[in-house]
């Protein structure tokens, strides 16, 4: 059974508390409200009154001139390197960042982008030496380096700020445009106590999801100078992203904003909770240091992972399966979860690893 698989019918009684991700949460009864109220157009044509407010209000958020509202984080981030790069340019960016791992190859599937991934720091920083590297010379050997991409938060750490402005400085300084992937952006704009507009001052484009830890259940919007979303536009609706009256989904995406940012500093207290009570336990290996936001990342040995998470899903429990050479589990915290929940999946961490 793959992350993804039902665990367990939605009729059943018993409560399920998932921590495989942020992305599992589901509107709460006001957000469904403000659905069912919101005013809607035809975004296509821009008349969807609800999709321009969501717009500008990200816009404003960020400091940016001008939004896009689309349905993922994926799409966000294959418009902007579509509207950035043309086919034969090159991008930099991370390994492991989300746009080169998880997002299906496709810039250079769908853009003929080139992609030039280089190893960041344990924070999520790229290196500014290794940035300044990496962008080519003027030469028909190689392709034309146009955009730097970097991510905050990334793994649930809040990438250092001055180190983020660095390498934005030397992509400008060499005429290379510089986009954020700010999935979690809100995480760190909370536990930075740093405003969203200061962290991204430096970025010329962020995309900024609704669904992750915000609570909405799709959407993201694009934003950055107006000629660029223009040309995002046009990127968005070659991949099928030209949405009709989505008014009703921008209506969870503003409720979001306006009510669910400040509270991410209690997913961010529980994650911390959690991770310091794990952390005693014998078997387990986490950083405390790491765990910034709502993530905690650990370890625990190998041939204990598949049966505590079999063993988990028994009890209504779900957590992500152990993944890599390292066998690693995330747990993230999120709306859906509460005090007791985490309770329960330390209890049962304990009960398991005491009797196994």
């Amino acid at each position: 059974m793959n992350q993804y698989a039902a665990i367990r019918s939605s009729s059943e009684t018993a409560p399920i508390a998932d921590f495989r991700s942020d992305t599992v949460t589901r509107p709460s009864a006001d957000m469904r409200q403000a659905m069912a109220e919101a005013e809607v157009g035809d975004d296509v044509y821009g008349d969807d009154p609800t999709v321009r407010a969501l717009e500008e209000k990200a816009a404003d958020l960020l400091g940016k001139p001008a939004g896009m509202f689309v349905a993922s984080g994926t799409q966000s981030n294959l418009a902007a390197l579509l509207a950035h790069c043309g086919r034969g340019e090159e991008y930099i960016g991370g390994v492991g960042y989300h746009i080169a791992k998880y997002e299906a190859g496709g810039a250079a599937v769908l853009g003929g982008i080139s992609p030039r991934h280089l190893t960041p720091q344990a924070n999520g920083a790229l290196n500014p030496d290794d940035v300044r590297d990496a962008i080519n010379p003027d030469d028909s050997h190689f392709a034309i380096s146009r955009l730097v991409c970097m991510e905050n938060t990334f793994n649930g750490q809040v990438v250092d700020q001055a180190q983020i402005e660095e390498v934005a400085t030397i992509a400008h300084d060499h005429e290379l445009s510089v986009h954020l992937d700010g999935a979690r952006l809100m995480n760190a704009v909370v536990a930075s106590n740093r405003s969203a507009a200061e962290l991204v001052e430096h970025m010329d484009t962020v995309s900024l999801c609704l669904s992750k830890g915000l609570g909405a259940p799709v959407g993201s919007v694009l934003c950055g100078p107006t000629d660029f979303i223009i040309r995002a536009k046009r990127a968005r609706k070659m991949l099928g992203g030209g949405l009709r009256q989505s008014g009703v989904l921008a209506a969870c995406g503003l409720y979001a904003l306006e009510n669910n940012v400040r509270r991410l500093a209690d997913d961010h207290a529980r994650a911390k909770q959690l991770a310091e009570r794990l952390s005693q336990l014998d078997g387990v290996e986490i950083d405390l240091a790491s765990v910034e936001t709502n993530m905690i990342w650990l370890k625990i040995p190998a041939e204990r992972t598949v049966p505590l998470s079999a063993h988990m899903r028994e009890l209504g429990l779900v957590v992500s399966e152990p993944s890599g050479r390292d066998r690693v589990m995330r747990l993230v915290c999120h709306l859906d979860i509460d005090d007791s929940h985490v309770d329960s999946v330390a209890n049962a961490f304990a009960d398991w690893l005491a009797s196994s």
